[in-house]
């Protein structure tokens, strides 16, 4: 289980407060990291998104762990986690909205997604209760190695550069 993961965002503080509103949290400072706020969902997991500025970098070392560096901000990245919420798909797509941030409902196969992209640059795949549901159904550990292996290649969505 992933109890909480990191993410950058131009304005950590506002990216926070959003994810904490579709989470059914609260957002609230991260100190270790000066500017970084912490989505919290508050349930028995401890689940949550650390949100740091745009361009912090994690480098390893130190009694305490890992330090922060910042550097300049680099926009798209290939980090994305999928997030269960208990948020209707109408009402994400509403706080999307608001926000100006995209989102599309996404139909990965055997199950589904809503993307919605922070600050329209950080991927995130909202899953509401059905959606969860499905995912959940997906990757039981009886079933998920077998269907992967199953699967058919997708056909590439590179794009050049």
């Amino acid at each position: 289980m992933i109890h909480h993961l990191s993410i950058a965002a131009r304005d950590p503080q506002h990216a926070a407060g959003v994810l904490a509103e579709l989470m059914g949290g609260k957002a609230v400072p991260f100190p270790p990291n000066p500017g970084s706020f912490f989505a919290l969902q508050l349930d028995e997991h401890g689940s949550g998104v650390e949100v740091y500025p745009a361009g912090t970098e994690l480098h390893p070392g130190g009694s305490n762990g890992g330090g922060f560096v910042r550097k300049e901000a680099r926009g798209y990245g290939p980090t994305h986690f999928a997030l269960s919420v208990a948020t209707d798909a109408d009402k994400v797509e509403a706080i999307a909205a608001r926000e100006g941030w995209q989102c599309f409902r996404c139909n990965r196969g055997p199950f589904h997604v809503i993307e919605v992209w922070v600050e329209n640059e950080s991927m995130v795949e909202i899953l509401p209760p059905e959606y969860a549901a499905e995912y959940l159904a997906f990757t039981r550990p009886d079933r998920i190695a077998a269907a992967m292996a199953a699967a058919a290649p997708s056909p590439s969505r590179l794009r050049p550069a």
